[in-house]
């Protein structure tokens, strides 16, 4: 494959998981009775991947969407309880993908890489140590400084339930639905990208890898998993790349998480204007208490 088409396949991808998520949301929301639209969805959408790309363990992300809804004018309650059973909707698929990828291949995908990753973990683990102290002082920082998002998200996810099972079917179906097209999406960047190599790894494994890739950004202390996810990435996690690693390495950081830190501070700067921006991402913007019912 050449790398123009690799190119404009990942830009493709990069759409798709951004009008998957934008209807996600849209339609959540319209099951709690409110309604925005597909901009403002994708507004919302993009301001949580501003804040998750730089906070650790992504955790800024959904108050950051919280305070784009309560922008787009969707009651605080409603907003709180979309993104919870947005939650809910979400790790079951995620965590079925996964499964899937594992038991099919796992076993091979560490035959190739564990040999190449225990070296890399024996040689840099100091460097690894002080890594997850930091990003631990990090989580700490943020917990500490933004108490008030964080309380509002632990009561709506603690109601989620109740209101998922009053909420008309159709968009917990479509809600799944789209959760499994954005994960494709965002997994096949990769295998994408290493068809452009004179002899590219084995595209199972590698989507396996490119999994494991992506959503261990959700556990490791640092931002988007800086430092961890490039250190196994060059360290053999993806295979043997040949000479590719570097450049694969960067191509993959631009389309998973460039991109979409351009974009979702672009959609947001032109929907809500800079100074609401700046209000959210420095945690000012702090939603009223949750009420106990929606609308």
């Amino acid at each position: 494959m050449s790398m123009l088409t690799a190119n404009l396949l990942c830009v493709a991808l990069v759409i798709t998981d951004l009008v998957a998520r934008a209807w996600r949301i849209q339609w959540l929301l319209y099951g709690t009775h409110c309604r925005i639209s597909f901009v403002d969805a994708l507004a919302v959408n993009g301001l949580g991947d501003v804040a998750a790309a730089v906070t650790p363990n992504r955790i800024g992300g959904e108050p950051a969407r919280l305070g784009g809804e309560v922008l787009s004018k969707v009651p605080v309650a409603a907003g709180v309880v979309a993104i919870a059973i947005e939650t809910l909707v979400m790790w079951p698929v995620n965590i079925a993908v996964g499964l899937w990828l594992a038991i099919k291949y796992a076993p091979e995908w560490w035959h190739t890489a564990g040999p190449a990753l225990e070296d890399t973990a024996d040689d840099t683990w100091p460097w690894l140590v002080g890594m997850f102290i930091a990003g631990g002082i990090a989580w700490w920082i943020v917990r500490r400084y933004a108490p008030a998002l964080s309380h509002s998200m632990r009561r709506g996810t603690r109601r989620a339930w109740v209101y998922a099972r009053r909420m008309p079917r159709w968009p917990l179906i479509a809600g799944a639905l789209t959760t499994l097209v954005s994960v494709v999406a965002r997994v096949a960047i990769l295998p994408v990208l290493a068809l452009t190599l004179p002899h590219p790894p084995p595209m199972g494994p590698l989507a396996f890898a490119s999994f494991a890739l992506i959503f261990a950004q959700l556990l490791l202390p640092t931002p988007s998993g800086a430092g961890v996810v490039e250190l196994g990435f060059l360290g053999g996690a993806v295979g043997n790349l040949g000479a590719g690693y570097k450049p694969m390495l960067l191509l993959w950081r631009f389309y998973t998480t460039i991109v979409l830190i351009a974009a979702g501070a672009a959609f947001g700067l032109w929907r809500y204007g800079p100074h609401a921006v700046r209000m959210i991402v420095r945690g000012r913007e702090t939603p009223a208490p949750v009420p106990d019912k929606i609308p």
